[in-house]
């Protein structure tokens, strides 16, 4: 089946908050919401659901449970069982719960910085104190320096916070340096909730995405596991996302604090992300070429533009973009200007970076790009 990534569809008069979040002149490349059309199976299971005409509270669902277990195995050869399984309706709602969950006022969360900023926001908003270990560009990967944490241990740390692939940088850690980061886990004794929601955008070849949790049976008993099908397949605004939690205590901590407090996830989520699991995969690899050469040309192009520099991403559909070398105070407000809405760097620990979303046509890259370099040469 073909499938039109070059689809020019108009967002701009729509509900979505990427389109909306700027005036008309302005072409948004922020948060992490595709421009293309969802997978034509999605949107058939929604056809099909809306016209039961019902919708009442949904049930847990067998047939995503089911769907879920499948895939772990087949993608990772992780076993995992049925109530390991905990449905959510978004990945930031397991960030803030883990953090609520695991940790007590006293003690303190860890986490990489730059880093996606509900990971800094969640400790924010449950007042816990939180240590960044800084990431460093090595042969072309952002690595995440827990070492350069030591000096400012106390011993009251609880929670490890990760993010693999990471967001905003786009590492896909390799096995030895998943390793390194349970050897500092179990050392601390620390409870790991993964972010691995851009696991299967993975762009370089041969690269393999491997779950914290499939390191060995310590690394499973001391982890969250927070995954979706969103911002692979494009249904952000169809809020469904899960939690593994293999081990029972967790589990119970972690169900116990959301009650009350998180929702259950809408019918029409639940049938998106059945559907994206299920049969989504076909798209998918239609997809991943169109992103590949997306980032090789806004690689290149960021990379011949004076005061810029960009790493390559091996997954996600994010740019880390390194503004240091540009001779503007705020690089974000700075290309707003030029007519291009970024992400702020900021927001993610970095000020004088910004955050590009090259998940869109090739015609809209290609615009942005040109605005780039018209905004760069103007001060360069």
């Amino acid at each position: 089946m073909a499938f039109n990534f070059d689809e020019g569809i108009d967002r701009r008069h729509s509900d979505s908050s990427k389109w909306n979040k700027y005036s008309d002149d302005v072409l948004p490349m922020w948060v992490a919401d595709m421009d293309f059309r969802s997978p034509p199976c999605i949107i058939d299971a929604l056809h099909q659901r809306v016209e039961h005409g019902v919708f009442g509270y949904g049930a847990r669902p067998k047939e995503l449970i089911h769907v879920i277990v499948q895939r772990m195995a087949n993608l990772y050869q992780w076993q995992i069982k049925p109530e390991w399984i905990v449905i959510l309706p978004g990945i930031v709602a397991g960030l803030n719960l883990s953090v609520r969950a695991f940790t007590a006022p006293d003690e303190s969360t860890i986490a990489p910085t730059p880093i996606y900023p509900p990971f800094k926001k969640s400790s924010a908003f449950a007042q816990r104190p939180q240590l960044n270990a800084p990431l460093r560009l090595e042969n072309g990967r952002w690595i995440m320096d827990l070492p350069s944490l030591e000096a400012q241990l106390t011993g009251k740390e609880k929670l490890l916070m990760l993010c693999n692939p990471q967001n905003p940088g786009g590492t896909v850690y390799r096995r030895e340096e998943l390793q390194q980061q349970l050897a500092f886990a179990q050392r601390l004794d620390l409870i790991v909730c993964s972010d691995e929601i851009h696991c299967d955008l993975l762009l370089d070849e041969g690269v393999q995405h491997i779950p914290f949790a499939t390191l060995s049976a310590d690394a499973e008993r001391r982890s969250i596991t927070l995954l979706s099908p969103s911002k692979t397949f494009n249904i952000a605004g169809l809020g469904a996302s899960i939690a593994i939690i293999p081990d029972p205590l967790l589990r119970q901590q972690f169900n116990t604090t959301r009650d009350g407090i998180v929702p259950t996830v809408d019918v029409l989520a639940l049938t998106a992300a059945t559907a994206a699991w299920q049969e989504g995969d076909t798209w998918l690899q239609a997809l991943l070429p169109y992103l590949r050469r997306n980032r090789d040309r806004l690689v290149y192009a960021i990379n011949n533009m004076p005061g810029l520099k960009m790493a390559s991403p091996q997954a996600t559909y994010l740019g880390w973009v390194d503004a240091t070398a540009l001779p503007v105070d705020n690089p974000t407000l700075f290309f707003q200007k030029a007519g291009l809405g970024f992400s702020p760097g900021a927001d993610f620990g970095e000020a004088k970076f910004v955050r590009i979303n090259f998940g869109c046509t090739s015609a809209n890259l290609e615009e942005a790009i040109k605005r780039m370099e018209a905004a760069v040469q103007s001060i360069c």
